[in-house]
């Protein structure tokens, strides 16, 4: 067979991650931006909380997009791509797009990337905890895998 059958994030998953995510961002009290992509890497939803640093729009819509594309948490990346780390300058691929900082996470189905949820404004240990509730409320509700 020339075609295989995939599983898709829908719109309706992409909303339940950013529901569950801004609920998160107002409990640790940190206005977020939020971001979900689809396994494409293409953006399907986006939330900008009151309050949400305008510089960090692109940020959680680019840690959604490397969570994606590369299939793994951004925060697996640390010293590896500093100076002298094997991944050093990988930041630059994909049109400066990679992002290797804290709060992109893939959402899995089956072992196949299904999207991811990218979150920015906080401190990269918050922005992670944020992306995380987005990931295990999808999880949760249309029984999706998250690779966290």
């Amino acid at each position: 067979m020339s075609t295989k059958s995939v599983p898709v994030l829908t719109l309706e998953g992409a909303r339940t991650a950013v529901s569950a995510a801004e609920k998160r961002a107002k409990e640790i009290g940190v206005p977020m931006n939020i971001a979900i992509v689809d396994a494409a890497c293409h953006l399907l939803a986006f939330v900008r909380m009151e309050g949400a640093k305008l510089t960090s729009i692109n940020i959680a819509i680019d840690k959604a997009f490397t969570a994606a594309g590369h299939r793994a948490p951004t925060s697996t990346y640390k010293e590896n791509v500093w100076p002298g780390g094997p991944a050093f300058g990988i930041w630059n691929s994909n049109g400066g797009r990679f992002t290797p900082i804290a709060g992109g996470i893939p959402i899995m189905k089956d072992g196949v990337v299904v999207g991811a949820v990218g979150c920015s404004t906080g401190m990269p240990s918050q922005d992670e905890d944020v992306a995380k509730s987005g990931v295990e409320a999808v999880e949760k509700t249309i029984g999706l895998k998250a690779k966290l």
